[in-house]
């Protein structure tokens, strides 16, 4: 049965709001899974802050194209379904990573982050990328670590500064008892 044109202007709509919110979407082949297993998914991904939709492919492109992102035709083929990440990427796609993995049925065939079309292993290394919150711990660590080092080179230089004063003090301390 055919969709009428307002039903896939609805869609266009619909996908393209989702893609204007997200941060990254991934692509991925669905065929083979149950309608429970992609509710369990669509549970799980809106925990981590995203979305999951079956996609028409044509229609998936128009609503690309309508919000400025590229359009990876490549990926756009068969059975697709979009992983949408509204929060955190990594999280979501180490979801879906982990989602296909398991299941060995799902999989993610790539996707789209900042703009640039990814691979499915381009994918597979986001998703091995740590937690935002380490990589934040750790870019902050990186910041600090420089002030730390002059802080400590200072204090070093300043410690042997007083050291060589007082030696030099007693020196003439002792040079004024003797005499």
């Amino acid at each position: 049965m055919a969709i009428t044109r307002k039903k896939k202007e609805e869609l266009v709509a619909r996908y393209a709001e989702a893609l204007s919110h997200s941060k990254a979407v991934f692509i991925t082949d669905y065929r083979g899974l149950s309608v429970a297993d992609i509710q369990a998914l669509r549970a799980k991904l809106r925990e981590a802050q995203g979305g999951y939709m079956v996609v028409k492919n044509t229609l998936a492109q128009i609503a690309l194209k309508q919000v400025g992102l590229p359009v990876p035709e490549q990926l756009l083929n068969g059975p697709v379904a979009v992983g949408f990440a509204y929060n955190d990427v990594v999280a979501v796609a180490k979801l879906l990573t982990e989602y296909a993995r398991d299941t060995k049925v799902l999989q993610v065939k790539g996707g789209i982050v900042e703009g640039k079309v990814l691979d499915g292993a381009q994918v597979s290394a986001v998703a091995d990328l740590p937690p935002r919150e380490v990589l934040m711990a750790q870019l902050l660590g990186l910041i600090q670590q420089p002030a730390a080092r002059l802080v400590g080179v200072l204090n070093a230089a300043g410690g042997k500064l007083a050291a060589t004063i007082k030696a030099y003090a007693d020196k003439l301390e002792s040079a004024t008892e003797a005499a």
